[in-house]
């Protein structure tokens, strides 16, 4: 996710040879350690004739990151990313720039060959013929000026007198569109079709300032956000066209549902590896899960995160994610609760998170149902443990049980 996010231990930072022979696109294989980071970079002039050279992670889900050109000749280049602190100098050499990267003092070959990236295959996101209707609407959150911009999905087989379930989708932390795509994934448009084909309609929009939607991101927090969902769910409410009305979040959208759950907006949720600890307590645990993960000792404690926080540009959002404790939001859900995570997630994870929301709902309703799935990660993905942050280079978009649990839970609901 990015706000709730990984530790980036390579800021992939790239430059490249252009001169006569480099134009366009070109990629190449970062190998750092345990990992390897595709980038690809976009050369172009300008209207005056200044050479442009942007720079893409897709494993990060970073584009257009700016590069400086310091150099660029027939035969070499040397080229900067300031905001990642990188240097790459290359040079031309039988149609590949072969190359080297340096970051922090750490230095990695990196060779440019000519062309896009092969995007890894996505065989669950749907094609062709779907089988069912979907269509274009918004909703407003009148008191904070934003306008959302969304696809309703019908199942199939719908009628505007058949009171199906409907579920309105909440994505994880930073600004994202309708389908939740993060690391050349579509989490949100696999689930839609998923429910869609099991009898369940959905509602997924672009976060406020993405997409089509409008409204003011800067300053915003959570609870921002889960304004901008009441008014989703208000608005499907409104229309009669469905009956029970939940709401499905994925991480931080998993926290917001349990905001939605205590303020009895919704009649369900469903909350995807959705924190149940304190903000700053989640962000050191995070952090020491993923420095165990690359063989680093795990040491980093709440102070030290506060510590840190106190050193960055101001931001609204962290301030308040890291203050805010979900115990009390989740002991006032009293509405039917499905609360999910997988055993391999490093970004919120299952063992402490799951386990205080299993605390906290202990006396709750008796449809809730908490579960942890083995050898998934935070996508949901079924991965290595060596490999649970390696989103993009997975096939799979959402587990196949997971789908059908979540289906299966909201079609049961009475």
């Amino acid at each position: 996710m990015k706000r709730i996010s990984l530790i980036v231990m390579f800021l992939i930072g790239t430059c490249m040879v252009r001169a006569q022979h480099i134009t366009g696109s070109w990629h190449g294989d970062l190998n750092a350690g345990s990992q390897k980071l595709g980038i690809v970079f976009h050369f172009e002039k300008d209207p005056a004739g200044k050479d442009v050279v942007k720079m893409d992670v897709p494993a990060q889900g970073a584009k257009d990151i700016p590069v400086k050109v310091d150099w660029l000749a027939d035969d070499s280049v040397s080229l900067q990313v300031p905001v990642i602190n990188v240097v790459y100098t290359g040079k031309w050499k039988e149609g590949t720039v072969e190359g080297t990267f340096v970051q922090h003092g750490m230095s990695f070959p990196l060779n440019l060959t000519t062309g896009e990236q092969d995007a890894p295959a996505r065989p669950q996101e749907p094609k062709g013929s779907l089988g069912y209707k979907t269509e274009e609407v918004s909703f407003s959150n009148d008191a904070a000026g934003a306008t959302l911009s969304g696809t309703l999905t019908c199942p199939a087989g719908y009628s505007e007198g058949k009171k199906v379930p409907v579920v309105l989708m909440v994505t994880g932390s930073g600004a994202q569109n309708r389908d939740e795509e993060v690391f050349g994934h579509k989490p949100f448009l696999v689930i839609a079709d998923y429910l869609a084909k099991n009898g369940i309609a959905s509602l997924r929009y672009d976060d406020r300032g993405v997409g089509r939607s409008t409204g003011n991101v800067k300053g915003a927090t959570s609870r921002d956000f889960a304004d901008d969902a009441a008014a989703g769910i208000a608005w499907l409410k409104d229309s009669r066209r469905f009956g029970k009305v939940g709401v499905l979040g994925h991480s931080e959208g998993g926290m917001i549902a349990f905001m939605l759950g205590a303020d009895s907006v919704a009649d369900f949720i469903v909350s995807m590896a959705g924190p149940g600890i304190k903000g700053d307590s989640l962000l050191a645990e995070q952090q020491n899960a993923q420095l165990r993960l690359y063989g680093k000792p795990a040491n980093r404690t709440v102070k030290q995160v506060r510590e840190e926080m106190k050193l960055q540009p101001k931001n609204a959002w962290l301030d308040y994610f890291a203050d805010y404790d979900p115990a009390s939001d989740i002991m006032n859900t009293t509405v039917p609760v499905m609360a999910i995570n997988g055993s391999h997630d490093m970004q919120v994870l299952a063992e402490s998170n799951l386990g205080a929301i299993r605390k906290y709902l202990a006396d709750g309703n008796r449809q809730n149902l908490i579960k942890e799935y083995p050898g998934l990660n935070h996508l949901f993905q079924h991965c290595q443990l060596a490999t649970s942050l390696d989103y993009y280079r997975i096939e799979e978009t959402c587990a196949p049980e997971v789908l059908k649990d979540i289906a299966d839970w909201i079609n049961a609901l009475r």
